[in-house]
């Protein structure tokens, strides 16, 4: 034990002293956090601290807050990949025919799911030989748990690819009265979108600028899973 001690340059008292230290059940639980961490990372090694607590509360009923997710993930160095900037595909209404207030204010926290729902179009570039094609995706966005309630796919950024989406989502949870918040795409402010909310009973919102959540879930799709 004293050649031991000497080597690693540590003292015997030191030695026993952590021999007889008492395990805290906060110290377990932290473990098996992250254990759980690090098989999540380890099947998908794109997602950060962020992710990673979304998939513990989604899937694994584990309430942790942002900071300790941050804390814990850089104990044991894992890091997502890096994301990239990209752009909306959306094209802004000339003379839009409906606009809506900024209800939404950039309060992203929703207590509940189906109380917050956010929307929004992107593309995807894919080739057939040499030739470039587009493909458009159209999703609707939970606030709550920042999971798709929608999404509908076309290879044409049109009307109906938006349509489709809110049919969707209404098939999907027909009692559902969100607050739904869009950008000033002119699929958002055309008289028949309207007159959708008008029968679904919605509340909607605007503008571009507190769409911000949608926006990062079209980076982490695109970049992340796609284009890498």
């Amino acid at each position: 034990m004293d050649s031991a001690c000497a080597l690693l340059e540590v003292s015997k008292s030191a030695y026993y002293k952590w021999v007889s230290h008492k395990r805290f059940p906060r110290e377990l639980k932290n473990e098996e956090v992250v254990k759980l961490m690090e098989k999540i990372h380890q099947e998908s090694p794109d997602k950060g601290y962020r992710r990673i607590r979304d998939d513990l509360i989604h899937d694994y009923h584990i309430q942790i807050s942002d900071k300790k997710a941050l804390r814990l993930c850089r104990l044991k160095d894992l890091k997502s990949t890096i994301k990239y900037k990209t752009h909306s595909c959306t094209r802004r209404a000339d003379n839009p025919q409906h606009l809506a207030e900024n209800l939404l204010n950039r309060e992203f926290h929703a207590s509940k799911p189906n109380e917050k729902w956010l929307t929004d179009v992107t593309e995807f570039h894919y080739y057939e030989g040499v030739t470039e094609h587009k493909v458009y995706l159209s999703a609707i966005l939970d606030l709550n748990n920042r999971r798709i309630v929608a999404f509908a796919i076309q290879d044409h950024n049109d009307n109906r690819l938006v349509f489709d989406t809110f049919d969707q989502a209404m098939q999907a949870h027909p009692n559902a009265d969100p607050l739904f918040h869009r950008d000033r795409g002119y699929q958002y402010t055309n008289r028949t979108f309207y007159h959708k909310f008008v029968e679904a009973g919605m509340t909607r919102g605007a503008p571009y600028i507190d769409n911000g959540p949608m926006k990062g879930f079209w980076w982490i799709l695109q970049r992340e899973w796609y284009y890498g």
